[in-house]
């Protein structure tokens, strides 16, 4: 982020987790908004004071007592390493129950043939919001739709299995390289 350094870290000496960001640094004050799984707020010395000439979002973007909200969803393991989940802009709410992207990517990009994966939430009218996935494949692989609808139901909760799947050549990306979901998403709500 660009309002505050680094935050946390895998230790040089010491358990370095894999798939986890590891443990806050030193000097910083870290807590998730839900006890041990939320979103990361983060308050210390490395953290910006506000926008420049912009108090309301400043104020947007602080707790009251002064915690910079990360907009990264967390969890926090007993031992105190801390695992992504993904960003709160990103978050499904399907049925009530929080989805969270990240987990059924991993899945899917595990599967034979899948080279990338995206899921993003789409309107629906009973549960609010469905997980869809978007995927690009190897040009030579011959995915079964069933079959990776069977792998996320032996792997996933139910609500968290994508209702559709959508095969594309590539995904929309910025100048960075970084995918925009935004552009993957219904306009108005269209399906």
């Amino acid at each position: 982020m660009t309002e505050t350094l680094g935050i946390m870290a895998n230790p040089y000496s010491g358990e370095r987790r894999p798939g986890t960001v590891g443990k806050p640094l030193p000097g910083l004050s870290i807590r998730l908004s839900k006890g041990e799984q939320g979103e990361v707020l983060v308050k210390g010395p490395t953290v910006f004071a506000g926008y420049w000439r912009d108090r309301e979002a400043t104020k947007a973007v602080f707790t009251a007592d002064g915690y910079l909200q990360t907009g990264d969803i967390a969890e926090r393991a007993m031992d105190g390493y801390y695992t992504l989940r993904g960003r709160r802009s990103d978050l499904i709410i399907s049925g009530g129950f929080n989805v969270y992207p990240q987990e059924i990517e991993n899945l899917l990009k595990k599967q034979a043939g899948v080279l990338e994966a995206v899921v993003v939430g789409e309107p629906d009218a009973i549960r609010g919001e469905r997980p869809v996935a978007y995927l690009v494949t190897d040009s030579n692989a011959r995915l079964d739709i069933e079959a990776l609808r069977t792998a996320c139901q032996a792997n996933l909760a139910s609500y968290k299995t994508p209702r559709d799947f959508r095969f594309v050549k590539d995904l929309p990306r910025n100048a960075l390289g970084k995918i925009q979901r935004h552009r993957l998403r219904p306009i108005d709500g269209a399906q």
